[in-house]
């Protein structure tokens, strides 16, 4: 992989290019590597060995940085393989399998981020410990519904966009 931890020097590049710290990233690692072995029996480097095909990743440390990597720069497959040194399909394939790693990490550390809160008893449950609530109401666009009753409700008085 083109991009290494050797290539971050100062947690404010740590920070910028993956979101978190050098001594966070090393801390995360640990629990990283121990996922990765109980999901595939084996490490990285002895895995790729016995598969027998070329691999860009070739640790699990490159395998969080590069995970944590695509998450943060919000990167097209193809210009994440460009600039990791992979094809897209690769990097695509990698970002699935970092991923799968990462939330099995994060879940056993009990610091995974809800995704779904189906219902207001859900929702209610979850954030029964916190006092306070700040809900981002930015307004999005929309595709613009045919049915003119569902227009009026979601119509926001604005002619244009405003840049």
């Amino acid at each position: 992989m083109k991009i290494t931890t050797l290539d971050l020097k100062q947690d404010r590049q740590w920070s910028a290019t993956i979101g978190i710290t050098k001594k966070r990233f090393f801390v995360l690692l640990n629990h990283f590597k121990n996922a990765y072995f109980e999901t595939y029996k084996a490490e990285l480097s002895k895995r790729k060995v016995e598969v027998n095909i070329g691999y860009c990743i070739n640790s699990e440390e490159e395998l969080l940085l590069f995970t944590l990597f695509s998450l943060k720069s919000g990167l097209t497959y193809d210009a994440l393989g460009v600039v990791c040194g992979m094809s897209g399909s690769n990097a695509k394939r990698n970002q699935e399998i970092g991923l799968k790693i990462l939330t099995q990490t994060l879940t056993k550390l009990k610091v995974m981020p809800e995704r779904k809160l189906l219902t207001v008893k859900d929702f209610q449950e979850f954030f029964k410990e916190e006092k306070d609530l700040i809900f981002d109401a930015t307004e999005q666009r929309i595709q613009r519904p045919s049915d003119e009753e569902q227009q009026k409700e979601t119509y926001s008085g604005k002619k244009k966009p405003t840049h």
